[in-house]
């Protein structure tokens, strides 16, 4: 039994146990269990559970939920594995997977550093918290395979790789075309594109439907036009000051780029450089992130449902958990491309 000495430090300053509510309350720790699961029906007296629960408001107790999930074999976490979250596009796909767990699952992250992709290995280190589920969005085949993981799992935007498990995927290729031929009517025929390093199959999916439409609508694309960065504004800014001159000699009039972000450092360069946008050059993106409408100029962009993304993978992914049956395991969400200032129609001739 703890101390009264114990008892009477600050709450904060200690991990506060069921053991210590329990003596506060002078009842047994079984009762503590019991109270703080609601679990007391038939069980516990009125007197004691509000004894308890005076106990638990005083000291500050905490449930450890993790622990007593772990005894059962497995918790009530959900890992989401995912690529460079510096891109912003993350946040919304986080907000529609937390709607899809609602308060029955807490969600964990597992990140890396911008530009890189997380390995096999951290992520196993993190099955020892024995998830009840996992969430890998954008993987590549040989992560998820050195992965082999145990259990429920859904990728996100994982084109190509249905067959490892149910996935939630984006037809990214339907905006990148979609893309190709706006600016084909708008009389492009040289283009560049800003690509991201991350490596994952949705980034060459969408550069390569891109750069397959425009070829056949006529669009070229100089020996050194297709440059990479990591998804961030500075970095895409200094490869496009550094790209742009010899661009710009090869007869480059729009800049494509693998995200949004990727799009806004060209624009802050552009902008640098003295270049009238759309008149000298267009720029879009893909992701369609809220900035994107209010820039200057505005951003078109090939817009990819990120909350969408989120609600329906976590839905998959909590079906699965619960036991109960997947109506459809791959499921494809459309692209759409929202034209806007930095690309309107001009008369290249």
């Amino acid at each position: 039994m703890e101390s009264a000495e114990q008892l009477q430090q600050p709450a904060r300053s200690r991990r506060v146990t069921a053991a210590m509510v329990a003596a506060r309350a002078g009842v047994s720790t079984a009762t503590v269990s019991l109270v703080a699961n609601g679990k007391t029906a038939g069980r516990v007296s009125e007197d004691n559970i509000s004894r308890v629960r005076a106990a638990i408001t005083e000291l500050g107790y905490v449930v450890d939920g993790i622990g007593s999930s772990l005894a059962k074999g497995v918790s009530s976490i959900v890992i989401l594995v995912a690529p460079d979250i510096s891109n912003p596009f993350f946040a919304k796909v986080i907000a529609g997977v937390r709607e899809s767990l609602g308060a029955d699952y807490q969600l964990l992250l597992s990140v890396t550093d911008a530009g890189e992709f997380p390995q096999a290995d951290d992520v196993r280190k993190l099955m020892a918290l024995r998830p009840a589920g996992l969430l890998v969005d954008a993987p590549n085949a040989g992560f998820l395979e050195e992965l082999s993981a145990a259990g429920p799992l859904v990728l996100l935007d994982a084109p190509g790789l249905e067959a490892y498990a149910p996935s939630v995927n984006l037809d990214v290729a339907h905006g990148a075309r979609q893309l190709a031929a706006h600016l084909a009517e708008a009389g492009h025929r040289r283009v560049a594109y800003l690509d991201s390093v991350t490596g994952t199959a949705t980034f060459d999916v969408r550069r390569r439907a891109f750069l397959a439409e425009a070829d056949t609508r006529g669009i070229s694309v100089p020996a050194d036009g297709i440059i990479s960065t990591t998804i961030d504004v500075g970095a895409a800014a200094a490869a496009f000051a550094a790209a742009w001159p010899e661009w710009q000699r090869s007869g480059v009039t729009a800049v494509v780029c693998g995200t949004d972000t990727h799009a806004y450092g060209v624009l802050q360069e552009a902008r640098v450089a003295g270049l009238q946008i759309p008149g000298q050059l267009a720029i879009a993106g893909f992701d369609d992130l809220p900035y994107s409408a209010t820039s200057n100029p505005s951003l078109t962009s090939v817009h990819l449902p990120a909350t969408s993304l989120g609600v329906q993978a976590g839905g998959q992914l909590r079906r699965l958990m619960e036991g109960r049956p997947l109506e459809q395991p791959q499921l494809t969400l459309e692209s759409s491309l929202v034209v806007r200032n930095s690309t309107r129609p001009t008369p290249w001739k």
